[in-house]
């Protein structure tokens, strides 16, 4: 039997290249699925990929708390259930000092990674409840559990979700919701060729063998690798792992 049969997930940034590698696996192994992104051309053509009869979508800003709610609402709604919860969406922000990061920049950047967390948990665990209980998987990063110079922002972000998941696994326990997050290390996304041109404008390439080289494996890892360990939380074989922190990152966080 497929290992989430039955079950329904929202995957937030669904149209991004970890969000869709979590699409196409979690349908492969049964679930049903509401994609969620606010960019809806890219979701149109997530959905043409998958097949109809496994997903839709719902345009959404993850920042915007009607947004969420409706999202969560339309899951429920079209499927009947909610058990399954990919926090997944999240911006880079700006690659600057923190001296010089624009204050706008970052109130963006954590609109996006922790408020939208922060809504997504808060809509999402009252309708798992109602479902008799389920898995939330927040996406942070490797720039979670360590400090990365230039990435202010979007560091201070992904540990913030730390916080939000140890909380929420606490509260989700007598409810049957585990709680986990994942940590990737560079992975070859849009976003890392944003953050490599911002890191060495005009030299992305040397920037990504730079970090590259930080890696213990000596690569970038895949969306596919990271929607292995998400699938993993997601579904029952997990069931007794809630608040913890998963890496996928080479050994990048073991130096």
């Amino acid at each position: 039997m497929p290992r989430l049969s039955r079950k329904v997930a929202i995957i937030t940034g669904a149209a991004g290249g970890i969000g869709s590698a979590m699409a196409v696996s979690f349908a492969r192994e049964g679930a049903t699925l509401l994609l969620v992104d606010r960019d809806e051309a890219a979701l149109n053509g997530l959905v043409a990929r998958i097949g109809p009869e496994r997903c839709s979508t719902c345009v959404a800003d993850i920042s915007d708390p009607e947004d969420v709610e409706r999202a969560t609402a339309t899951a429920v709604d079209r499927y009947g259930r909610l058990d399954i919860l990919m926090s997944n969406a999240g911006i880079e922000g700006r690659v600057l000092p923190l001296a010089e990061y624009p204050l706008d920049a970052f109130d963006r950047v954590m609109a996006v990674n922790v408020r939208g967390v922060f809504l997504s948990l808060r809509a999402a665990m009252p309708a798992m409840q109602e479902s008799g209980g389920g898995s939330i998987v927040i996406t942070s990063s490797i720039a979670g559990l360590r400090g990365f110079a230039g990435l202010s922002a979007y560091a201070a972000s992904k540990h913030a979700v730390l916080g939000l998941m140890r909380c929420a696994a606490l509260e989700g326990a007598a409810y049957g919701i585990r709680v986990n997050t994942i940590h990737p290390s560079p992975i070859e996304t849009r976003m890392m060729r944003a953050i490599e041109e911002g890191a060495a404008p005009g030299a992305a390439e040397a920037a990504k063998a730079e970090f590259a080289a930080r890696i213990p494996a000596g690569r970038y890892g895949t969306p596919e690798e990271v929607a292995a360990l998400a699938l993993f939380l997601a579904g029952d074989e997990s069931g007794f792992c809630s608040g913890g922190a998963y890496s996928v990152d080479g050994a990048m966080s073991a130096g």
